[in-house]
């Protein structure tokens, strides 16, 4: 088992987010909101039915830029005085080709209730077999799901991979445990590897390639050389008509076995 430090300070930050109910829903709705620079969106709850929601363009930016990929809680404060709903992004949509944000997907927690969610992972430290053994890192695994409260909700989970050599790996049951927070993947699941290089294997592949093509290559020369007497062959045929003529003239001046010789042509 190879020793471990890993863990992360419990949130520090709450954001905020300005929302509005939206009544009518669809493509064609959906549209129309981002025309006006809204993002239409949805808040799932527990408890509660699903709620339509639009928000602002420019505000919500600002809030994705500050969450940077962190697992953050974000209150939702709803227009016409409402109560406020505690909240975590479940998905963003984006636009593939003008990264323009589509939809939104919210799900609603409760301060005393367990949450699930996904946190991503953070590597720490300056790992011995990259630095001293020239090996890669492979992190197979960039987030994990947990269990915790929102007040312990982590927002990042890191792994010191300081003395991890190579040919080691990291589960998930080797992570430092985080206070109230339950990991609810596989323990045995690999999470990151420092690993053998494998450039000069893949390098050495064209190279022993190119040498067995060489001779292939020359050995291809002979055979487009021999072609060349088989294209100036031809050349006679082009004459065969002269050819033909002596052919012709020789079976006229030898008159077959037993012939009797011709008549000569009366003046």
């Amino acid at each position: 088992m190879v020793g471990v430090s890993g863990g992360t300070k419990s949130m520090k930050q709450q954001l905020s987010l300005n929302v509005t109910a939206r009544a009518n829903t669809g493509r064609s709705a959906s549209r129309r909101l981002r025309k006006v620079n809204q993002i239409p969106a949805i808040l799932y709850g527990k408890h509660t039915k699903p709620e339509t929601l639009a928000v602002d363009g420019p505000e919500f930016t600002r809030l994705v830029k500050a969450v940077a990929g962190t697992a953050t809680l974000i209150e939702l404060k709803r227009s016409g005085g409402s109560s406020a709903a505690l909240s975590f992004l479940q998905e963003v949509q984006r636009d593939p080709l003008t990264d323009r944000f589509l939809h939104v997907d919210l799900q609603e927690v409760k301060a005393d209730e367990k949450m699930e969610i996904r946190v991503r992972l953070s590597l720490t430290g300056e790992c011995f077999g990259v630095k001293q053994q020239s090996g890669v890192l492979e992190t197979p695994t960039q987030q994990l799901r947990i269990r915790c409260l929102p007040k312990d909700l982590p927002p990042l989970i890191e792994i010191d991979v300081t003395n991890l050599k190579v040919g080691e790996t990291i589960h998930v049951g080797e992570i430092k445990k985080i206070p109230g927070v339950e990991y609810l993947d596989d323990k045995n699941q690999p999470v990151v590897s420092c690993v053998e290089p494998v450039a000069e294997e893949v390098a050495a592949t064209p190279a022993a390639g190119a040498a067995a093509a060489a001779p292939a290559a020359g050995a291809a020369a002979p055979a487009a050389g021999a072609a060349a007497p088989a294209a100036g062959a031809a050349a006679p045929a082009a004459g065969d008509k002269k050819a033909a003529a002596p052919a012709a003239g020789a079976a006229a001046a030898k008159p077959a076995a037993g012939a009797k010789p011709a008549a000569p042509a009366k003046k």
